[in-house]
């Protein structure tokens, strides 16, 4: 009774420090929001950038002040559906927890320019924006909008709509240029840009890695990549130039987030094993992603 009274300690200690990482993320897009998206006149990608269109437009030609929660959290009711049917009822929960804190939060916040220089507020303000981003994918959850429709494409589909979220914030962007100037929209090019590379170098557990590894210890070393990663390997037999002796090498793709740990067990294994990792662009075919709860 003693040891299962310790899991579950560990496992509630787990969700708290998950929620304390998802509302400090919350807080700090605010705050992004606010004082570098809404002081430069930009747009951000996906749903957040439809909210402060449609906010700028009411706001101009109508002359009525909506708050961003008022519109944020409606565009998200289809995706967070779409989460909870399809996706993970934990997942989804994290991720609603962390839509609701960031559209209250933007509103709240009261709007400070930091600087006039538009330049560095996309530049400084996309960094930002891509950083806290990871937060809510590294505690489990996402930033709603349009991640719920590209994990349910990617996983259950097995589709890339990457290109089309592309199109869909370069509509936007277009629109938002034609109302309030082309030079917003370009500037919110460049915050969405630099928003796009510090994510993908925050956050790698989406990326792929193929593994080569030539060594003598094969069964032992699949056995370990089967047991770290649920992936599959292939073993492929040939001749080693220098030697002329008969080699084996394991051929096997990864996640990005599993690459060090492997290597570090391959060489546990088999200290002489010969190592090549390789960036993956894309994969065909069946490839083990961990299911969200």
């Amino acid at each position: 009774m003693q040891l299962i009274e310790i899991k579950e300690d560990g496992k509630i200690s787990t969700e708290v420090k998950k929620i304390i990482l998802i509302t400090i993320g919350a807080a700090i897009s605010a705050f992004n929001m606010r004082c570098f998206v809404a002081a430069g006149g930009l747009y951000p990608s996906g749903f957040s950038g439809i909210a402060f269109l449609i906010q700028r437009v009411m706001e101009k030609f109508i002359g009525l002040n909506i708050p961003f929660s008022a519109l944020y959290l409606p565009l998200n009711i289809i995706p967070i559906y779409i989460g909870f049917r399809y996706i993970g009822k934990k997942f989804t929960v994290y991720s609603l927890y962390y839509t609701v804190l960031l559209s209250i939060l933007t509103d709240l916040i009261p709007q400070v320019t930091m600087t006039d220089d538009i330049l560095l507020i996309s530049l400084f303000g996309g960094i930002i924006g891509g950083a806290v981003s990871a937060i809510p994918l590294i505690a489990g959850g996402s930033g709603g909008g349009t991640d719920f429709i590209s994990i349910y494409f990617a996983e259950k589909k097995g589709r890339d709509v990457w290109n089309y979220i592309l199109a869909f914030n370069v509509v936007i962007l277009f629109i938002a240029g034609i109302l309030f100037g082309l030079d917003k929209a370009m500037y919110s090019v460049i915050y969405q840009f630099c928003a796009t590379q510090v994510l993908k170098l925050v956050y790698r557990n989406y990326q792929k890695h193929t593994l080569l590894v030539i060594t003598d210890k094969t069964d032992e070393i699949y056995e370990k990549i089967s047991e770290m990663t649920n992936h599959d390997a292939t073993l492929f037999k040939g001749t080693g130039c220098y030697q002329g002796a008969e080699r084996k090498m394991l051929y096997s793709v990864v996640g990005s987030d599993e690459v060090q740990k492997l290597i570090n067990a391959v060489h546990e294994i088999d200290p002489d094993a010969f190592i090549n990792t390789l960036r993956t662009e894309s994969v065909e075919g069946r490839f083990y992603q961990k299911p969200k709860q």
